[in-house]
């Protein structure tokens, strides 16, 4: 009787199998670093570099570049040492590789050196894109994502798991208003994150968080959407000033307002029911239709069709429409603010 499959190609199973996080990795034949943010490349890298110190305390590190690659180096960088130690090769730039070392590298991957670590960088693009598109088909290579965190909550989950790798507790809320405080950067909330664990003992609180970053603050469109929403209109016009002042354009902190008003004239147009079966219907996370709701408690349907009308009256500022985009930013501000207390 024939063995049933999956559906998906070899190729498909083993980079799925083989993809891991940057303090999971260890050894492997090839190792795939794709994706632009250089924090988390740093990360995987220098926990592959400590697993193979544990190893072999011997082992050799070579950092190369793909840029102005000769035809032949690539045979020489990975040729086996006298007495067969393991060695790593990093190979910066493959996305700027020429011809020369895809066709190098592509016919290496039929047959990886058993005792070399071979550590492909690449930034994104489509050049020598194919160089991941063979590799992550070959039996044993490792990949770690390397993409920009972008969401908020992609950061706070990478606060999470460090805590939790480092076998302590951080409340949510403290991860969260880390994230405000340093969220632009990756590396820098990475290093608060390892300070906090240094300095403080048993479950981090936001309290720590504030005492230790207290004076830093990046505000964001989001913050400031969901100050105006529930109703905490001096802070979220303290928050715009924040946000002007390190540079978030108006028209992302309108573009904020715009998105949350929309979830809340989306649930409130749904009626009763399950929050799953809303939020499956709508296309939404269930905490997020839970949260609308409870915005709509203190919203009349003429206060959400007032607020939606300010932010459509700054959008139009902010893109040209108004002399004073920053005042009528504001402005909207207040109206959302002020229609919480609408009955």
């Amino acid at each position: 009787m024939p063995a049933k499959t999956s559906g998906k190609s070899p190729a498909k199973k083993a980079a799925a199998a083989l993809t891991t996080s940057p303090h999971d990795l260890a050894p492997a034949p090839v190792v795939l670093l794709a994706g632009s943010e250089e924090h988390l490349a740093d990360r995987a890298l220098s926990a592959l570099t400590t697993r193979m110190r544990e190893l072999d305390p011997t082992f050799e590190r070579t950092d190369v570049s793909a840029a102005g690659y000769q035809k032949g180096q690539l045979a020489t960088w990975t040729s086996p040492s006298l007495f067969d130690e393991r060695s790593l090769v990093l190979v910066d730039g493959v996305d700027v590789a020429s011809d020369a070392f895809v066709e190098d590298v592509l016919d290496y991957l039929t047959a990886p050196a058993e005792t070399v670590v071979l550590v492909l960088r690449h930034r994104g693009g489509n050049k020598a894109k194919k160089v991941l598109d063979v590799a992550r088909g070959v039996p044993g290579v490792a990949e770690v994502s390397c993409q920009p965190l972008k969401r908020d909550q992609e950061k706070v989950d990478l606060v999470l798991a460090d805590v939790r790798r480092a076998r302590r507790r951080i409340d949510l809320d403290a991860a969260r208003a880390l994230v405000a405080a340093l969220g632009s950067d990756l590396g820098e909330l990475v290093a608060a994150v390892d300070q906090l664990l240094t300095d403080t003992d048993g479950t981090i609180t936001e309290d720590a968080v504030h005492r230790y970053h207290g004076g830093r603050r990046e505000a964001t469109g989001f913050e400031v959407a969901d100050a105006a929403v529930e109703g905490r209109t001096g802070q979220a016009l303290v928050l715009v000033r924040h946000a002007a002042a390190t540079g978030v354009p108006p028209v992302l902190v309108v573009a904020a307002l715009a998105a949350r008003l929309r979830q809340l004239a989306r649930v409130a147009a749904a009626g009763r029911g399950r929050s799953a079966d809303v939020a499956r219907d709508l296309g939404m996370a269930p905490w997020l239709i839970d949260r609308a709701r409870r915005d709509l408690l203190h919203l009349s349907p003429e206060g959400l069709g007032e607020a939606i009308l300010a932010v459509a009256a700054a959008d139009h500022a902010v893109k040209g429409g108004g002399a004073d985009p920053q005042h009528a930013l504001e402005r909207a501000v207040r109206i959302v603010g002020e229609a919480r207390s609408t009955p």
